[in-house]
């Protein structure tokens, strides 16, 4: 793939570059919507000073290299009319169609006099919501700014780090959970490039550095890997892959690791034909070499959420760790282009399953879309970085749920109804309770009868917005009168190794942190005060050791640091892997820094525990 095209180049020449990635495109159709942008944008130019048709030219031929459709090509050449010139809506859906105008739409700004902030998230908002109608809006959408970010260098440095930074906070993770990992990669370059120009730099200069020895390594690497394949008959292509900045400089933060330390520059890929032939090389590669166990990954019988799917190993070659690779054709073409790349292998408009792929999306914005433009976009940032687990319904559709869902979030990504109608579940064949913590992999059922209705505990343990917005909706609760009765319900939060409901007892009044036992029955634990009569005659048999939860209260936490790549992303991930729940997230600008605040719910032992992470990671 060329990385752009040359200035120069005619229509005749661009049509035939498309012809290559898509040589089923209806070329007229395609040829007289250049010719139409090309008018409409006559005379335009861009801050560079370059024919602003360029750009739409540009991004019309990323669109193609991702094999996406003749309506896809022919909105990314008139994804800027609507917003540029003075072309009406009527006249491009009567020259091209509805299908080209709706496109178009999802991707053209709104203009407004608003603040820029404001304008940005109004923009970012439509975009989304118009994605989850068609997720073609958002490949035009990473196009557009792809190119963007390749010509960034000609506006305003403040501009720049703006952009670079919404980029990296939205677009760069939409790039990630559609799978799309070469124009993420790039991305993330480009925006390291802008954010943090020494690192950037330094980074370049010290990569080309290395860049003789690690070649000479890597193909000392990929000739013995070559050699063990062939002994064992399978024919594959195998090959070094560098890693981009970006990654080495995340690894070098994460781990406070200096780049000499950095051991793993390069990976090797093996492609081969089929899935079978997948498994055998990986025999092959593990019989001559010591593979690291913890290190394994199956992404083929266990795809990513994303559609990724490859088998994923280390082994130590000459005592040094060499991360290894293995796929088939399609799996890599998947996985370069993700979800861009199932245009050419079937009709992705009518499959259910695709639509299950980009349900993270639909699931985000569903209940959203009643908020402010600015809530959606912050409330978007936190929920888009979750780690995701994947589980199964018994027909066998995956359903992309964050990390420790419980069958009540399962219930209500399969549908609403589900949701509210939900009675028990079975996790992989056997009963299990509702807030039971869901792993990858799980095969889920959901039991349901038509007279069950949500309750209101359920707030306790959903952990999708998704589901909770449903489940309040389904109780006629306000989100503030919810919240209110979170705070109630911690306080009568009780712990116990014992996987029972738990029953305060009408017999005795108990207050938050009073002497407390239990009593084992068929079918619960029955809560009674120490100084009860009734508790005083529970058999010892049959008595449960209770103790009260520490009591979870709101907080208010403003940081102020420098900025820089992925700050926002680590701190929300130093509180979420420390159980901190996360209220709400703002960001304010202060002298040469940036305030972040933050509304969470936490014990007070845990967030003692947590600030002293939080200040290192700040300071990294």
């Amino acid at each position: 793939m060329k990385e752009m095209l040359s200035d120069g180049m005619g229509k005749e020449e661009f049509l035939g570059e498309i012809l290559n990635y898509n040589p089923h495109a209806d070329v007229k159709k395609i040829g007289a919507a250049y010719d139409f942008a090309k008018a409409a944008h006559a005379g335009q130019r861009r801050e560079s000073g370059q024919d602003f048709f360029l750009h739409v030219r540009e991004c019309a031929y990323l669109v193609a290299t991702m094999k996406l459709d003749t309506d896809a090509i022919c909105a990314a050449l008139l994804h800027d009319i609507l917003e540029d010139t003075k072309t009406k809506e009527e006249t491009v859906e009567r020259l091209f169609g509805n299908e080209v105008l709706r496109l178009v739409q999802g991707v053209t700004k709104e203009i407004n006099n608003k603040a820029i902030q404001h304008y940005r998230a109004e923009n970012i908002r439509k975009v989304l919501l118009a994605t989850a109608k068609d997720v073609r809006v958002i490949v035009i959408k990473l196009a557009d700014r792809l190119h963007n970010m390749r010509t960034l260098k000609y506006l305003p440095l403040q501009t720049q780090k703006e952009i670079a930074k919404e980029t990296l906070e939205i677009y760069v993770p939409i790039a990630y959970k559609l799978g799309m990992y070469r124009i993420k990669s790039e991305l993330e370059d480009l925006c390291l490039k802008h954010l943090q120009p020494e690192i950037y730099q330094q980074l370049k200069k010290r990569v080309a550095k290395k860049k003789a020895k690690r070649e000479e390594e890597v193909n000392r690497i990929i000739k013995a890997v070559r050699k063990v394949l062939g002994e064992a008959g399978i024919e594959a292509k195998v090959y070094g892959r560098a890693k981009n900045f970006y990654s080495i400089y995340k690894k070098m933060m994460r781990k406070g690791l200096e780049f000499e330390d950095i051991k793993d520059l390069s990976a090797v890929r093996i492609i081969v034909k089929n899935s079978e032939e997948c498994y055998k090389a990986l025999n092959a590669i593990h019989s001559k070499w010591q593979p690291v166990t913890e290190k394994f990954d199956d992404y083929i019988k266990n795809p990513k959420p994303n559609l990724y799917q490859s088998l994923h190993t280390e082994v130590v070659f000459n005592k040094k760790p060499v991360e290894v690779q293995i796929r088939t054709r399609e799996m890599h073409h998947v996985a370069e282009e993700g979800i861009a790349a199932h245009w050419q292998y079937k009709d992705t408009a009518r499959d259910k399953k695709f639509d299950r792929r980009i349900a993270w999306l639909k699931q985000i914005l569903d209940w959203r879309s009643a908020e402010t433009a600015h809530e959606l976009v912050e409330s978007f940032k936190i929920d888009i970085f979750k780690d995701e687990i994947y589980v199964v319904t018994p027909k066998g559709d995956p359903i992309p749920l964050p990390e420790k869902s419980t069958p009540v979030d399962f219930a209500y990504a399969v549908h609403t109804e589900i949701g509210n109608q939900c009675k028990s579940a079975k996790v992989n064949g056997s009963i299990q309770p509702l807030n039971y913590e869901l792993k990858s992999g799980d095969v889920v059922e959901i039991l349901t009868t038509k007279n069950s209705k949500p309750s209101r505990q359920w707030l306790n343990f959903a952990k999708t917005s998704f589901a909770r917005e449903k489940i309040r909706k389904a109780l006629g609760i306000k989100a503030e009168s919810v919240r209110r009765a979170r705070d109630i319900t911690a306080t009568n939060d009780i712990s116990s190794k014992e996987k029972m409901p738990l029953k305060l007892q009408k017999c005795c009044y108990i207050r938050y942190g009073d002497d407390i036992t239990g009593q084992k029955t068929k079918d619960a634990i029955s809560i009674h005060s120490a100084r009860c009569d009734v508790a005083k005659g529970i058999p010892e048999e049959r008595k449960v050791k209770l103790e009260w939860k520490q009591q979870e209260s709101r907080k208010h936490l403003e940081i102020e640091l420098k900025d820089r790549t992925g700050i926002f992303a680590d701190i929300l991930g130093t509180l979420t892997s420390d159980d901190i729940k996360i209220n709400s997230v703002d960001t304010k600008a202060a002298k040469h820094n940036l305030r972040l605040i933050l509304e969470i719910s936490s014990e007070n032992e845990q967030l003692a525990k947590t600030l002293p992470k939080l200040k290192q990671v700040t300071l990294a």
